[in-house]
């Protein structure tokens, strides 16, 4: 597992971060997707709060539910699962397309993904696989990035432009030799993404993986996620998975008022 570097106190917080709402979510955003449990050390130095100060908040945050304690060390509690799981825009989107996910699966028995747009990531909201795709690294509640997804590069393809310059200003990152990481070549294939409909990632997150992604619109023609794909690379038919994945947010968008 890579080191994580300390974080700056209040880094992105500006003045909020002086609040004790300010620390609360530093210490709360301390717990990325692979953290089990983090120890009092761990809190301070990732989140650049002192450590009686962690101590402190994180005793009502054990009281409230937020947190649990697993011998020494805290992890999330099930109220911010409880909570998380109330945010009504991405609760109805999900619950309209888990039975078609499932659907697809069924037919396909492939790995699929709904995925929206969170910042400059992605986040996924559902995932449908089988126990054959146990290997890819996604996860329910997880982030992965824009530029080298296939969800991400839907995501990316039907917003504004901005938000493709401030990815690029933040820097593209290879995470294979397959990943692009020039900005003139993604912004190709972004129009692309455009013109086809379908957006294709291969080997570029995980070697020996392909995905393909479509969008998903409301009834009232706003982009609301991403829907996706994915399969070892061997045994992806791109052209297939498109038509099946185009089906289906067709269905959901036909019967589903959401927006």
């Amino acid at each position: 597992m890579p080191m994580v570097q300390p974080r700056r106190y209040g880094e992105g917080q500006g003045e909020g971060a002086n609040s004790v709402l300010g620390k609360t979510r530093l210490i709360l955003e301390a717990f990325q997707i692979d953290d089990v449990a983090l120890s009092l050390s761990e809190l301070s130095r990732q989140t650049g709060i002192s450590k009686a100060s962690v101590y402190r908040l994180a005793q009502e945050l054990l009281e409230w539910g937020m947190l649990e304690r697993s011998g020494q060390e805290y992890r999330l509690g099930m109220r911010a699962f409880e909570l998380g799981s109330r945010v009504p825009r991405f609760r109805v989107l999900r619950d309209a397309v888990r039975p078609l996910m499932e659907d697809l699966h069924f037919s396909v028995k492939e790995t699929v993904h709904l995925a929206v747009l969170d910042g400059l990531d992605v986040l996924y909201l559902e995932k449908v696989t089988g126990a054959r795709q146990a290997t890819r690294p996604s996860r329910i509640a997880g982030r992965m990035p824009l530029h080298c997804t296939a969800t991400g590069k839907v995501l990316l393809a039907y917003s504004p432009p901005f938000l493709l310059e401030e990815l690029v200003d933040r820097g593209l990152e290879r995470l294979t030799p397959a990943t692009i990481v020039m900005p003139g070549i993604l912004a190709k294939q972004l129009r692309g993404v455009r013109a086809q409909g379908y957006a294709v990632e291969q080997e570029e997150t995980t070697p020996g993986f392909t995905s393909v992604a479509v969008p998903l619109f409301g009834s009232s023609g706003m982009m609301l996620a991403a829907l996706s794909l994915t399969a070892p690379t061997f045994r992806a038919d791109t052209a297939a998975f498109a038509a099946a994945l185009t089906a289906v947010t067709r269905k959901v968008t036909a019967s589903y008022q959401i927006n």
